[in-house]
């Protein structure tokens, strides 16, 4: 049985349904890191600029035991803990318990947890839960929604002209796109070094995120991207192709036109 939203799409109310588990599971491990917030933690070092903490694998814990109650025979792959279950499984959980490991050690209320279904190819359902907001944002792959206290329909806008750039891995070519007139005279800057971002995006926070390097069938950017397609938004590669095509970076605009605008800023700036 599901409920109707605003915009006559249907949500789905089943606690078992996947887009209603993937919720489940965020709120989860929401819930996991709040506990942790602000004290001490551990870091444990995944290469020489990279880390983790044990928020992050309490997160992960959370999630996965979420899943697992609903979904015993499913996949899941973990940012932190890796592979649990067939390589070439129907269904997999692409999850990333703590999106902003950085700013959540930093005492930095500024992180994610995305969770998403992959099955046949495409993600089906997805969430991203704010532990700090008490919002979650998820999708059946269809229709987008938020809730913070009650269920709203998600709509992009971008008359913020806020641009989100993402500088993690690729900041010399981010400080190119940002400090170019291009991008200066038609948008606002900001970096909060988080996926949450595409979250704004696709609830009109945001006019557009931006991001270079390699984005497909990650557990950083899965949700996020099934979120703003759902929602309506414009979501390509740096050159204007579909994501899956070359791996060259993810731009999510809340319309085509400031997706037009955006992707002549960057391609004069870095051309």
């Amino acid at each position: 049985m599901s409920s109707r939203t605003a915009n006559g799409g249907s949500r789905p109310s089943s606690p078992t349904s996947d887009a209603e588990v993937a919720i489940s599971a965020a709120l989860a491990g929401a819930e996991a890191l709040r506990r942790r917030y602000g004290g001490p933690l551990t870091r444990l070092a995944k290469s020489e600029r990279d880390f983790a903490t044990e928020a992050d694998l309490e997160a992960e814990r959370a999630v996965r035991d979420a899943i697992a109650e609903a979904f015993p025979g499913d996949a899941f792959l973990g940012e932190e803990g890796g592979l649990h279950g067939a390589a070439d499984a129907a269904r997999t959980w692409l999850v990333d318990p703590l999106c902003g490991t950085l700013n959540f050690a930093a005492r930095t209320p500024l992180v994610a947890v995305n969770v998403a279904l992959r099955e046949g190819g495409g993600v089906t359902a997805a969430a991203i839960a704010d532990p700090f907001a008490a919002e979650v944002c998820w999708t059946d792959g269809d229709t987008a929604w938020g809730r913070t206290t009650i269920d709203t329909p998600l709509t992009p806008d971008a008359s913020s002209r806020l641009v989100d750039v993402d500088f993690d891995g690729h900041p010399v070519w981010a400080a190119q796109v940002v400090s170019a007139p291009e991008f200066t005279d038609s948008f606002g800057l900001r970096v909060s070094s988080t996926s949450l971002a595409l979250a704004w995006v696709a609830s009109g926070r945001r006019a557009a995120y931006v991001i270079a390097g390699d984005v497909r069938d990650s557990v950083h950017f899965a949700a996020g991207i099934a979120l703003c397609r759902a929602a309506g938004c414009v979501v390509t590669d740096l050159a204007g192709e579909p994501v899956e095509s070359a791996g060259n970076g993810l731009i999510a605009v809340a319309d085509a036109a400031t997706h037009a605008t955006l992707l002549g800023a960057i391609a004069t700036a870095t051309g």
